[in-house]
């Protein structure tokens, strides 16, 4: 997840990922900003970004990334949740338009996929696979019934 993060936000004029002012996440993230507690002890992680700061967009005040610079581990495990389901359903969109309106199998797109965003650390099967598991929970869960003895109007 942390490949696809950098791949699709990276900004190389700061050298971290950089999301969009009032995305999603954005706002997640800012909402997410907490001061650092004296107890903390050294950050450790495997993604690099800027904190918002949106100061200009608020009344006065608002939250200063150089004091409101550090995250729980519920927001850490919120942030990660967000970031998989961005991830994900990039993916199946991708797939479903790829596939369907222009006519390209699943592993044509998911190469494309894994090249634009250069994944490594997980596989092309992995990702059909998930694919094909959300696609088969997003369809009917009960199987239409045919009648005993029903063949479709032929005698």
């Amino acid at each position: 997840m942390a490949e696809y993060i950098r791949g699709k936000f990276f900004a190389s004029e700061y050298n971290a990922v950089h999301f969009p002012p009032g995305s999603d996440i954005y706002v997640t993230i800012y909402d997410l900003m907490e001061r650092r507690p004296k107890s903390a002890g050294m950050d450790r992680g495997n993604l690099t970004f800027c904190l918002p700061d949106r100061r200009d967009a608020n009344n006065k005040g608002g939250k200063s990334p150089e004091t409101y610079n550090w995250f729980s581990g519920e927001s850490v495990k919120i942030l990660e949740r967000r970031m998989r389901v961005m991830m994900w359903a990039e993916l199946h969109e991708t797939l479903d338009e790829a596939k369907h309106l222009r006519g390209i199998k699943f592993t044509e797109s998911v190469y494309v996929f894994m090249k634009r965003y250069d994944l490594q650390s997980i596989s092309e099967d992995a990702l059909l696979k998930n694919y094909q598991r959300w696609r088969d929970s997003q369809r009917r869960s009960i199987k239409r019934g045919y009648k005993k003895g029903n063949s479709g109007g032929r005698k």
